[in-house]
Protein backbone atom coordinates (compact mmCIF):
# COMPACT_ATOMS: atom_id res chain seq x y z
CA UNK A 1 0.00 0.00 0.00
CA UNK A 2 1.23 3.48 -0.87
CA UNK A 3 -0.07 6.60 0.88
CA UNK A 4 0.47 10.16 -0.39
CA UNK A 5 -0.23 13.38 1.51
CA UNK A 6 -1.98 15.90 -0.77
CA UNK A 7 -1.27 19.16 1.03
CA UNK A 8 -3.64 21.98 0.14
CA UNK A 9 -1.92 24.53 2.35
CA UNK A 10 -2.40 26.49 5.55
CA UNK A 11 -5.48 28.60 6.33
CA UNK A 12 -7.06 30.76 8.99
CA UNK A 13 -10.76 30.47 9.74
CA UNK A 14 -12.90 32.62 12.02
CA UNK A 15 -16.56 32.69 13.01
CA UNK A 16 -17.53 33.40 9.39
CA UNK A 17 -16.26 29.89 8.50
CA UNK A 18 -14.32 31.35 5.57
CA UNK A 19 -10.93 29.74 4.90
CA UNK A 20 -8.31 32.38 4.11
CA UNK A 21 -4.86 31.27 2.90
CA UNK A 22 -2.25 31.84 5.58
CA UNK A 23 1.49 31.78 4.99
CA UNK A 24 3.33 31.57 8.35
CA UNK A 25 6.44 32.97 6.66
CA UNK A 26 4.84 36.32 5.85
CA UNK A 27 1.42 36.55 7.52
CA UNK A 28 1.00 37.67 11.11
CA UNK A 29 -1.58 35.68 13.11
CA UNK A 30 -2.27 38.81 15.20
CA UNK A 31 -3.83 40.33 12.09
CA UNK A 32 -6.48 37.62 12.20
CA UNK A 33 -7.97 37.75 15.69
CA UNK A 34 -10.28 35.00 16.97
CA UNK A 35 -9.12 32.67 14.19
CA UNK A 36 -8.12 29.04 14.10
CA UNK A 37 -5.07 28.20 12.00
CA UNK A 38 -5.20 24.87 10.24
CA UNK A 39 -3.55 22.84 7.53
CA UNK A 40 -5.67 20.92 5.02
CA UNK A 41 -4.41 17.70 3.49
CA UNK A 42 -6.44 14.90 1.91
CA UNK A 43 -4.74 11.55 1.30
CA UNK A 44 -4.31 9.39 -1.78
CA UNK A 45 -4.04 5.63 -1.21
CA UNK A 46 -2.83 3.18 -3.85
CA UNK A 47 -3.90 -0.38 -3.18
CA UNK A 48 -2.90 -3.29 -5.37
CA UNK A 49 -5.98 -3.02 -7.57
CA UNK A 50 -7.52 0.35 -6.77
CA UNK A 51 -6.87 4.03 -6.15
CA UNK A 52 -8.81 5.90 -3.50
CA UNK A 53 -9.03 9.33 -1.90
CA UNK A 54 -9.64 10.15 1.76
CA UNK A 55 -11.61 13.43 1.96
CA UNK A 56 -11.28 16.11 -0.70
CA UNK A 57 -10.04 19.33 0.88
CA UNK A 58 -11.38 22.81 0.13
CA UNK A 59 -11.49 22.48 -3.64
CA UNK A 60 -9.42 25.61 -4.29
CA UNK A 61 -7.71 26.15 -7.64
CA UNK A 62 -4.44 27.76 -8.73
CA UNK A 63 -4.14 30.87 -10.89
CA UNK A 64 -4.54 28.75 -14.02
CA UNK A 65 -7.85 27.39 -12.75
CA UNK A 66 -6.46 23.93 -12.07
CA UNK A 67 -7.64 22.21 -8.93
CA UNK A 68 -4.84 22.00 -6.34
CA UNK A 69 -6.04 18.51 -5.50
CA UNK A 70 -5.72 17.36 -9.12
CA UNK A 71 -2.25 18.85 -9.41
CA UNK A 72 -1.13 17.10 -6.21
CA UNK A 73 -2.46 13.78 -7.45
CA UNK A 74 -0.56 14.23 -10.71
CA UNK A 75 2.62 15.11 -8.79
CA UNK A 76 2.24 11.80 -6.96
CA UNK A 77 2.26 10.09 -10.36
CA UNK A 78 -1.44 9.33 -10.85
CA UNK A 79 -4.38 10.52 -12.94
CA UNK A 80 -7.35 12.04 -11.05
CA UNK A 81 -9.69 10.25 -13.48
CA UNK A 82 -8.41 6.93 -12.10
CA UNK A 83 -9.76 7.57 -8.60
CA UNK A 84 -12.28 4.80 -7.93
CA UNK A 85 -13.45 5.62 -4.40
CA UNK A 86 -13.75 8.93 -2.56
CA UNK A 87 -14.18 8.11 1.13
CA UNK A 88 -15.66 10.98 3.14
CA UNK A 89 -15.19 11.19 6.92
CA UNK A 90 -17.85 13.93 7.01
CA UNK A 91 -19.07 16.80 4.86
CA UNK A 92 -17.86 20.02 6.47
CA UNK A 93 -16.57 22.32 3.74
CA UNK A 94 -12.87 21.93 4.53
CA UNK A 95 -13.28 18.19 3.87
CA UNK A 96 -15.85 18.22 1.06
CA UNK A 97 -15.16 21.32 -1.04
CA UNK A 98 -13.00 19.33 -3.46
CA UNK A 99 -15.81 16.94 -4.34
CA UNK A 100 -16.45 19.40 -7.15
CA UNK A 101 -14.36 21.77 -9.26
CA UNK A 102 -15.50 25.33 -9.95
CA UNK A 103 -14.15 26.03 -13.43
CA UNK A 104 -14.94 28.92 -15.82
CA UNK A 105 -18.07 29.77 -13.88
CA UNK A 106 -19.32 26.20 -13.95
CA UNK A 107 -19.30 23.32 -11.51
CA UNK A 108 -18.07 19.88 -12.49
CA UNK A 109 -17.28 16.67 -10.64
CA UNK A 110 -13.69 16.49 -9.51
CA UNK A 111 -13.73 12.70 -9.82
CA UNK A 112 -16.28 11.70 -12.45
CA UNK A 113 -15.30 8.03 -12.47
CA UNK A 114 -15.35 7.59 -8.70
CA UNK A 115 -17.99 6.47 -6.25
CA UNK A 116 -18.45 8.95 -3.40
CA UNK A 117 -18.89 7.07 -0.10
CA UNK A 118 -20.66 8.84 2.78
CA UNK A 119 -22.68 8.08 5.89
CA UNK A 120 -26.38 8.36 5.09
CA UNK A 121 -27.00 10.40 8.23
CA UNK A 122 -24.25 12.87 7.34
CA UNK A 123 -25.60 13.20 3.80
CA UNK A 124 -29.08 13.97 5.11
CA UNK A 125 -27.68 16.39 7.71
CA UNK A 126 -25.76 18.24 4.99
CA UNK A 127 -29.04 19.11 3.28
CA UNK A 128 -31.07 19.93 6.39
CA UNK A 129 -28.49 21.74 8.54
CA UNK A 130 -28.44 25.53 8.70
CA UNK A 131 -24.73 25.49 9.58
CA UNK A 132 -22.42 27.37 7.22
CA UNK A 133 -20.02 24.42 7.54
CA UNK A 134 -22.15 22.64 4.93
CA UNK A 135 -22.27 23.99 1.37
CA UNK A 136 -25.54 22.66 -0.02
CA UNK A 137 -24.83 23.76 -3.59
CA UNK A 138 -22.00 21.20 -3.71
CA UNK A 139 -24.22 18.38 -2.48
CA UNK A 140 -27.03 19.32 -4.88
CA UNK A 141 -24.61 18.97 -7.78
CA UNK A 142 -23.07 15.74 -6.48
CA UNK A 143 -26.53 14.24 -5.98
CA UNK A 144 -27.45 14.92 -9.59
CA UNK A 145 -24.17 13.93 -11.23
CA UNK A 146 -22.08 11.55 -9.14
CA UNK A 147 -22.12 7.89 -8.26
CA UNK A 148 -23.00 7.85 -4.56
CA UNK A 149 -22.82 5.01 -2.05
CA UNK A 150 -24.54 5.79 1.25
CA UNK A 151 -23.49 3.59 4.13
CA UNK A 152 -24.87 3.30 7.65
CA UNK A 153 -23.45 2.54 11.10
CA UNK A 154 -20.14 0.61 11.01
CA UNK A 155 -19.08 -2.18 8.70
CA UNK A 156 -16.93 -3.48 5.87
CA UNK A 157 -16.90 -1.59 2.56
CA UNK A 158 -14.48 -3.93 0.75
CA UNK A 159 -12.14 -6.73 1.80
CA UNK A 160 -9.56 -4.07 2.59
CA UNK A 161 -11.63 -1.12 3.85
CA UNK A 162 -13.69 -0.98 7.04
CA UNK A 163 -15.53 2.02 8.44
CA UNK A 164 -16.75 3.01 11.89
CA UNK A 165 -19.45 5.53 12.74
CA UNK A 166 -18.02 7.61 15.56
CA UNK A 167 -20.10 10.76 15.78
CA UNK A 168 -18.45 13.15 18.27
CA UNK A 169 -17.01 15.75 15.87
CA UNK A 170 -20.41 15.89 14.18
CA UNK A 171 -23.27 13.43 14.72
CA UNK A 172 -22.46 11.19 11.73
CA UNK A 173 -18.68 11.45 11.47
CA UNK A 174 -16.91 8.24 10.45
CA UNK A 175 -13.35 6.88 10.36
CA UNK A 176 -11.68 4.33 8.07
CA UNK A 177 -9.20 1.50 8.54
CA UNK A 178 -7.48 0.14 5.43
CA UNK A 179 -5.80 -3.26 5.80
CA UNK A 180 -4.19 -4.87 2.75
CA UNK A 181 -2.81 -7.84 4.68
CA UNK A 182 0.58 -6.22 5.16
CA UNK A 183 -0.07 -2.64 6.29
CA UNK A 184 -2.83 -1.04 8.32
CA UNK A 185 -3.66 2.62 7.68
CA UNK A 186 -6.09 4.56 9.88
CA UNK A 187 -7.81 7.77 8.81
CA UNK A 188 -9.50 9.46 11.74
CA UNK A 189 -10.78 12.55 9.96
CA UNK A 190 -11.55 15.21 12.57
CA UNK A 191 -11.67 12.75 15.46
CA UNK A 192 -7.89 12.48 15.18
CA UNK A 193 -6.89 15.46 13.02
CA UNK A 194 -3.44 16.16 14.55
CA UNK A 195 -0.87 13.99 16.36
CA UNK A 196 -0.63 16.60 19.11
CA UNK A 197 -4.22 15.84 20.08
CA UNK A 198 -3.13 12.39 21.23
CA UNK A 199 -0.50 13.89 23.50
CA UNK A 200 -2.64 16.67 24.97
CA UNK A 201 -5.94 15.42 26.36
CA UNK A 202 -8.55 18.17 26.03
CA UNK A 203 -12.17 18.82 25.16
CA UNK A 204 -12.45 20.90 21.98
CA UNK A 205 -15.22 23.47 21.59
CA UNK A 206 -15.43 22.80 17.87
CA UNK A 207 -16.61 19.21 18.42
CA UNK A 208 -20.29 18.31 18.63
CA UNK A 209 -19.48 16.08 21.63
CA UNK A 210 -16.05 17.13 22.86
CA UNK A 211 -15.80 14.61 25.67
CA UNK A 212 -16.65 11.70 23.39
CA UNK A 213 -14.14 12.95 20.80
CA UNK A 214 -11.43 13.08 23.48
CA UNK A 215 -12.27 9.55 24.61
CA UNK A 216 -12.24 8.26 21.02
CA UNK A 217 -8.82 9.79 20.39
CA UNK A 218 -7.48 7.89 23.37
CA UNK A 219 -9.18 4.67 22.24
CA UNK A 220 -7.85 4.89 18.70
CA UNK A 221 -4.40 5.87 19.96
CA UNK A 222 -4.20 2.69 22.05
CA UNK A 223 -5.38 0.56 19.11
CA UNK A 224 -2.88 2.26 16.78
CA UNK A 225 -0.03 1.49 19.16
CA UNK A 226 -1.11 -2.09 19.79
CA UNK A 227 -1.85 -2.99 16.16
CA UNK A 228 0.86 -0.90 14.45
CA UNK A 229 -1.46 1.35 12.48
CA UNK A 230 -0.07 4.14 10.36
CA UNK A 231 -2.23 7.15 11.26
CA UNK A 232 -3.09 9.87 8.75
CA UNK A 233 -3.55 13.34 10.25
CA UNK A 234 -5.70 15.60 8.06
CA UNK A 235 -5.01 18.89 9.87
CA UNK A 236 -1.48 18.24 11.12
CA UNK A 237 1.02 21.09 11.36
CA UNK A 238 3.89 18.63 11.74
CA UNK A 239 3.71 14.95 10.76
CA UNK A 240 0.90 13.97 8.40
CA UNK A 241 1.66 10.23 8.49
CA UNK A 242 3.00 8.57 11.61
CA UNK A 243 2.94 5.54 13.85
CA UNK A 244 1.98 5.73 17.50
CA UNK A 245 3.78 4.15 20.45
CA UNK A 246 3.06 4.06 24.16
CA UNK A 247 5.67 4.91 26.77
CA UNK A 248 4.02 4.20 30.07
CA UNK A 249 0.67 5.97 29.79
CA UNK A 250 1.89 8.56 27.27
CA UNK A 251 1.63 8.49 23.50
CA UNK A 252 4.76 8.97 21.39
CA UNK A 253 4.47 9.95 17.72
CA UNK A 254 6.99 8.09 15.56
Amino acid sequence: MQVFTLSEGSYSVDASKKFIPFDPAKDNPKDRPASLFIHVQPFLVKLENSLLLLDTGLGYSNEEGKLHLHENIRKAGFDPDDIELVLMSHLHFDHSGGMVHHHHGKMELSFPNATYVMQRGEWETAFSSKSSSYHTDIFDFVQRNAQIHLIEDSGQLTNEISYELTGAHCPYHQVFLIDDGEDKVFFGGDILPEPEELIRKFIAKYDYDGRKAMELRDEFGHKAAAEHWKCLFYHSKSKTQAFVELQGDKFIIV
